[in-house]
């Protein structure tokens, strides 16, 4: 394993690489809560988990870039040998689950003495707490792993401050598709030296006050859609009716700020399936009945936060994208190789969880990119004879061209969801008209 106290100039340009790339990944990428990590005290990182690596590179993201963050990963990962070679390189560490064989259960103690040691050199540290991940917007049970290793770390320093526990809150635009947001939320540090006169007298009592801390934060800082037998529709009833929260309560229009309402949403959702039995089951009904009508009509639920679209507007919007469709046809031939080919490698290799497609889609996207804007700049040098300057520029403006070209097709085909929206309206179709009653149904039941 490479040096666990330092990052190797090697490890460190890979990093820089890796993260750049990371930021381009995503349409929006929002970073809240940055002055909650502090850089001189043993620090572990708590992010939630839904999307495999991804979420390990969400936290790498966030933290200077000279503070070395060694992860904890499932045990099957380092199987093989050669992968397990780099996973050491890029400061990984792997965690046996009773899956792996209660044999294998032992172990542990090694790696958490390996951790403690992390901690005591005043490094940091990167533990899932849920110990899995799950495509719902649900904070699952968190394990004693992390708060194990944390108690154990801080029992060289007492009551003084030392160990903290930051909980990080991730949240996608989308779990597996590129050029969405990602918004990642860090909570302020859980001082561990403050549990610690608990812990002395009962272990187990300071274990529970803890975690339920970090349950309570992690939630503060996610769309934690706390139900288990509702998700599919909480997930529909935030949808529709987040924007009236974000309406009634003035907040700006900003990707933020429809996060903190969808929160809001969801809150509601939980106390009413707490409180009132028959109207969570209703509006589960009426949930249901407006996705399936969505997906008959192919129509998305932000569209009926309005009740028609301007056709003057519409038509305008049509002018500006038809006159830009030159732009758009080159920006995507420019680009169809490298945005396509991870895309038809994930579905080849028919990965079922989602998360895990998101890495894979990034991973190949780390190499694909740089080599076919590198084959179509040696390319256009070659047939065009043009001055290098004009060569480096091509280069930079393939990824600018296929980053507005991705543009200009949300917006073709929100344009067209308007029109037909209007066009359903028009028309007095019953199932847009009874989406249309469900949609208000939903937000008077929920009262936000």
């Amino acid at each position: 394993m490479s040096d666990k106290y330092e990052i190797p100039f090697s490890l460190d340009v890979l990093k820089r690489y890796v993260v750049f790339f990371f930021k381009k990944f995503y349409g929006e990428y929002i970073v809240v809560g940055r002055e909650n990590i502090p850089t001189d005290c043993p620090i572990i990182f708590a992010p939630n988990h839904v999307n495999a690596l991804m979420d390990a590179l969400a936290v790498h993201s966030v933290v200077p870039s000279n503070l070395p963050v060694t992860f904890l990963a499932r045990s099957d990962m380092f199987n093989k040998k050669h992968i397990a070679k780099m996973l050491y390189f890029v400061k990984m560490l792997p965690a046996f689950r009773m899956r792996d064989g209660v044999e294998n259960l032992g172990r542990n103690a090694e790696i958490f003495d390996k951790c403690v040691d992390i901690l005591h050199h005043n490094k940091s540290l990167g533990i899932m707490p849920e110990g899995n991940q799950g495509e719902d917007h649900k904070l699952r049970p968190l394990v004693k792993g992390i708060f194990r290793i944390a108690f154990a770390a801080q029992e060289k320093y007492g009551t003084t401050p030392a160990v903290k526990i930051i909980p990080i809150g991730i949240d996608f635009g989308h779990l597996v598709k590129f050029g969405k947001h990602i918004i990642i939320n860090i909570g302020k540090p859980i001082e561990i030296s403050e549990y610690m006169m608990v812990y002395a007298e009962n272990p187990v009592t300071a274990m529970n006050e803890i975690r339920e801390k970090l349950r309570s934060d992690l939630n503060a800082s996610t769309l934690d859609l706390a139900t288990d037998t509702y998700n599919k529709c909480f997930e529909t009833a935030v949808e529709v009716a987040y924007a009236t929260v974000q309406k009634h309560q003035k907040l700006p229009n900003s990707t933020v700020f429809k996060f903190v309402a969808k929160q809001k949403v969801a809150a509601k959702l939980v106390e009413i399936e707490n409180t009132d039995s028959r109207k969570i089951v209703e509006l589960a009904i009426l949930c249901s009945e407006y996705k399936a009508n969505l997906k008959k009509m192919k129509l998305r639920s932000w569209l009926f936060e309005h009740t028609n679209f301007n056709r003057a507007m519409l038509l305008f919007d049509s002018l500006i994208l038809l006159c830009t469709l030159p732009i758009f046809l080159n920006g995507f031939i420019l680009n169809v190789l490298p945005f396509f080919a991870p895309v038809w490698l994930r579905k080849a290799m028919k990965v079922e969880y989602g998360g895990f497609n998101c890495s894979l889609h990034f991973t190949f996207s780390l190499f694909s990119f740089p080599i076919f804007y590198t084959l179509q700049t040696l390319l256009f040098a070659y047939f065009t004879a043009v001055s290098w300057w004009i060569v480096i520029l091509f280069y930079i403006c393939q990824y600018y061209s296929g980053k507005w070209a991705l543009n200009w097709y949300n917006e073709t085909r929100k344009w067209i969801a308007k029109f037909r929206f209007n066009g359903l309206k028009r028309s007095q179709n019953p199932v847009f008209e009874k989406t249309q009653d469900l949609h208000k149904k939903i937000i008077q039941l929920i009262n936000v």
